[in-house]
């Protein structure tokens, strides 16, 4: 199946626009291109590409601590009309290569969910790299998850119905401090949705060399990131808690693992998958085949999308029973 037009279209013109693929720059001009991103995305026509908040969902935001005293900023999406109900809550981390990105560019996705499953959603605005390289991201999201467990009386949650969610480097991130919880013993967490996750920091897989020159995200992308996120750092590529692949699977919460045809990560969601249920885990997996790396932020531009949004709320509904 080939891609769809419309995404082949847009693929197009932003080459024209730019030539030089971003994520294989200098971290500056990745930054440069997050920012033009995200002016971008506050004009009225960039709805029809990233999609709008829900209107079914409110935002509001608050802050939690990071380790060393820094406060992480939290985007809360709640279903309308929902008072002050103890609702079942998803942590959601957003992709950027660990380099780049906000809480508003997965907006559309975390509020739908939130109003949709009728779950609170709090998306997490962890420190990146390079000036917060390895293992600055997970800790800052393993701390936020921790603190809204822990806060869930103030927030208006259920910290016995906590699932965590991500997108890309988010899914890692989302992989990542389920490891963290079940090692550190807290908190529990009941399901985990990984979408086109990076879980392998060190070899490539098959779907890198297939899918080498794919739309929104290419190998070279794939082979640059890390560099950056570990720039200074003494850890290794290798960790578990940087690339999950490698961890131990036993004991983990069961996973939605969503993954993309034209996406050098695909192969990644497979073999995740594949580890999981090799240590007794339960796993969904889907592959959209019509889709391309970063659907969760362009559902104007992948029509698959919409379905992979109604299958993420129906497996949380059914997780988290709200």
């Amino acid at each position: 199946m080939p891609i769809p037009l419309r995404t082949a279209a847009f693929w197009t013109v932003y080459k024209l626009l730019d030539r030089s693929p971003v994520m294989q720059q200098p971290v500056e001009k990745v930054r440069a291109a997050s920012d033009l991103r995200r002016r971008l995305l506050r004009l009225r026509p960039a709805a029809l590409v990233a999609g709008r908040t829900h209107p079914g969902a409110e935002v509001s935001e608050t802050t939690a601590p990071a380790a060393d005293g820094t406060s992480l900023l939290l985007r809360v999406h709640r279903p309308l009309g929902r008072g002050g109900q103890r609702l079942p809550v998803v942590l959601n981390f957003h992709g950027g290569g660990w380099v780049s990105g906000d809480v508003r560019q997965s907006e559309w996705w975390a509020s739908s969910v939130a109003a949709e499953a009728g779950v609170t959603v709090v998306s997490v605005e962890y420190r990146l790299a390079p000036e917060h390289p390895f293992p600055g991201p997970p800790e800052d999201c393993y701390d936020a998850t921790l603190w809204v467990a822990e806060h869930a009386d103030e927030l208006h949650v259920d910290p016995s119905r906590l699932a965590v969610m991500g997108d890309s480097a988010g899914g890692n991130l989302a992989a990542v401090v389920s490891m963290m919880a079940r090692d550190r013993g807290r908190p529990a967490i009941a399901a985990q949705v990984l979408v086109y996750p990076s879980v392998e920091l060190v070899d490539a897989l098959p779907s890198e060399e297939e899918n080498a020159n794919a739309p929104i995200l290419t190998s070279k992308d794939v082979a640059n990131t890390p560099g950056l996120y570990f720039h200074g750092s003494a850890g290794e590529k290798g960790d578990p808690y940087a690339s999950p692949l490698r961890g131990k699977h036993d004991g983990l919460p069961p996973a939605l693992i969503q993954t993309a045809q034209f996406d050098p990560l695909r192969d990644h969601g497979a073999a995740y998958a594949e580890a999981l249920r090799a240590a007794g885990g339960e796993v969904r997996l889907t592959n959209y085949v019509d889709a391309v790396h970063g659907y969760v932020s362009l559902p104007g531009l992948v029509p698959a999308a919409r379905q992979a949004l109604a299958e993420a709320v129906a497996y949380l509904r059914e997780r988290l029973d709200p």
